[in-house]
């Protein structure tokens, strides 16, 4: 199987290694992440893992078919799963999986999803920067990618976002996403914040996904203290903030302690997806 490489797409910049452009390049259309390529989907009104993927030489055939000729899990053995930050950039993905051990073969499609809103989480990651989460929104209609994920593919994603986020399944009549086609999908998972949400600065709004550098220039502009601890530009920010767990745990302290932490009694309230059965 043939396609354009990330580099090609330009899509290769990993949020992970370079904090600064999170939440990363991310995908615009359906397409099969296999490693370091990316292979075009056609989606239609037929089910998923029917819609035609492109393998080269301008040959195609079904998802579910190229699956199984790679030897990979088909679309009823994965679990859809919502990018609310990074996982929505192939090279993010790509390079949690592969930190893993594991082989990056993902389908990745568009989906609408109702009543949920993109901010940020009201912590500082181990990558240096302070990533995307999730709040409700009733007026909120985003298109975000899915990414397809196998069991043990999930469980590698889990081991990246547990303990600041918790995995859930949306109820479909509360939160309903669905494909392009009208298609509601069900049973789709999405990472929620264990704690809650950035309402900077009035600690009532949910602070609205920027640009990372943005972000961290507003935040350090606001607390004297958060700008001394943590430098004086974005730059230094993710560069003190990598290297140092404690500090890390001062800037997401210092975000409570300033009445920034918004919590989400009602995605609280959804019950964790890692107590219920793996899918067949």
């Amino acid at each position: 199987m043939t396609a354009r490489t990330l580099e090609d797409l330009g899509l290769a910049r990993t949020p992970s290694l370079e904090p600064l452009t999170y939440p990363g390049t991310p995908l615009t259309h359906p397409a099969l992440l296999r490693g370091d390529h990316l292979l075009p989907i056609t989606p239609d009104s037929t089910a998923v893992g029917e819609w035609a993927v492109e393998v080269g030489d301008g040959r195609r055939t079904a998802l579910d078919t190229a699956l199984a000729v790679l030897g990979e899990p088909r679309m009823h053995e994965r679990v859809p799963v919502l990018a609310i930050g990074s996982h929505a950039a192939p090279a993010q993905l790509r390079h949690k999986l592969r930190t893993s051990g594991l082989p990056g073969t993902v389908p990745l499609t568009l989906a609408t999803l109702r009543g949920i809103r993109i901010g940020f989480s009201a912590h500082v990651s181990p990558a240096g920067y302070v990533a995307a989460s999730p709040y409700v929104d009733a007026e909120a209609t985003p298109e975000l990618i899915v990414t397809w994920l196998d069991t043990v593919q999930l469980k590698a994603v889990d081991d990246t976002e547990y303990p600041e986020y918790r995995r859930v399944v949306l109820p479909e009549r509360r939160f309903p996403v669905a494909h392009p086609s009208g298609e509601t999908l069900f049973g789709v998972h999405l990472y929620v914040n264990a704690k809650g949400v950035l309402a900077h600065p009035d600690g009532r709004t949910p602070t609205p996904l920027l640009p990372q550098p943005e972000i961290l220039r507003r935040l350090c502009a606001a607390s004297p203290e958060l700008a001394e601890r943590f430098g004086d530009s974005p730059e230094e920010f993710v560069h003190r903030a990598r290297a140092d767990a404690d500090l890390r745990e001062f800037g997401t302290r210092l975000f409570a302690e300033a009445g920034w932490l918004l919590p989400q009694p009602e995605l609280d309230a959804l019950p964790d997806a890692r107590d219920s059965a793996p899918p067949m």
